[in-house]
């Protein structure tokens, strides 16, 4: 029989939760970062690997933010280390990869409740650990679907990361589903994002040249961070910053333009070839249903130049 134990809160001392990247990803709790193959997550957290490993500072911050540089234990069984991991981080330009590390599995393959989760961590002193994907590191005889299965493992990731203060974020796929909410688009138990403190959702957008956007569809600890994008290609990785997007445009795959969007697209399109007077602009702004602030918006966001000739206004693009 179990002694009965019972804690007052009068006796717990409130702390504040302590973050890795604000307001997306807490210390002390597990993430997870989700969306369909060719999303585009595994490059995100490739990213912030390697940001975090040369103590560089993270989308949002400020530039001259420093960071003490982190260990960082990626775990993979979807990709190689030595023909896909290793060159997509050099294309970036801040990676120290002796701060990048890997438990190896040629003999034991790793689960969530393996003992040598915690001893990598308190080891290499590391402040992430990355399970990518999470399907791979459940156990064989554990069913994803059942929660009561789900349950144990989740919780000894979760004293893990409390223990140590140890961010711990699980990169897991999506079901196809289609017109259900996010929040049961993931596979598995509902248990799964249930026990993270944040949820991101990443997806690519067919109508937007392949850029790949996230939004924060759970935050428990803070208000949800604004949503932001990125995009990949061979040249190596561009950071967009914040987005605008919905987490139902995004599991669709497609962004609605708005009237700034296409206020964009008109300026864009109008001035490729030559400076335009800013009362004409205007003019055939208006024809097209466009009002004037819409218009200087999208002129101040696409950094249009403004300039004096005789006595009239003209715009031309940068």
């Amino acid at each position: 029989m179990v002694e009965l134990e019972i804690t007052r809160l009068s006796e717990v001392q409130s702390t504040d939760v302590e973050w890795l990247w604000y307001p997306y990803i807490p210390f002390g709790k597990l993430t997870i970062i989700q969306g369909n193959p060719g999303s585009g997550k595994t490059m995100l957290v490739l990213y912030l690997a390697g940001l975090l490993s040369t103590g560089s500072p993270l989308p949002t911050e400020e530039e001259n933010i420093k960071h003490e540089p982190m260990t960082v234990i990626y775990q993979t069984s979807e990709d190689g280390y030595e023909d896909t991991i290793k060159p997509r981080l050099e294309k970036f330009e801040n990676v120290d990869f002796n701060n990048i590390v890997f438990i190896k599995e040629d003999h034991c393959s790793l689960t969530m409740l393996d003992e040598r989760i915690e001893q990598a961590i308190i080891q290499e002193n590391a402040k992430l650990l990355v399970l990518d994907p999470i399907q791979a590191y459940i156990g064989q005889t554990v069913d994803m679907n059942r929660a009561n299965e789900m349950r144990p493992l989740l919780k000894n990731l979760m004293t893990i990361a409390q223990k140590h203060q140890v961010a711990i974020v699980l990169v897991g796929h999506m079901n196809k589903g289609k017109g259900s909410k996010s929040s049961y688009r993931n596979l598995g138990s509902i248990d799964i994002p249930a026990a993270a403190r944040s949820v991101l959702i990443c997806g690519e957008l067919k109508n937007e040249n392949g850029i790949r956007a996230v939004v924060q569809d759970k935050s428990s600890l803070a208000q949800r961070g604004k949503p932001f994008a990125f995009k990949f290609d061979d040249e190596g990785f561009k950071w967009i910053g914040e987005y605008e997007i919905d987490v139902d445009e995004l599991l669709d795959g497609f962004k609605k333009l708005t009237d700034k969007d296409r206020a964009k697209e008109f300026l864009q399109e109008t001035l490729a070839n030559s400076p335009v007077k800013a009362s004409e602009m205007y003019e055939k702004g208006k024809n097209l249903n466009f009002s004037k602030r819409t218009l200087d918006q999208a002129k101040a966001e696409l950094k249009i130049q403004s300039f004096k000739e005789g006595k009239s206004w003209y715009w031309k693009l940068n």
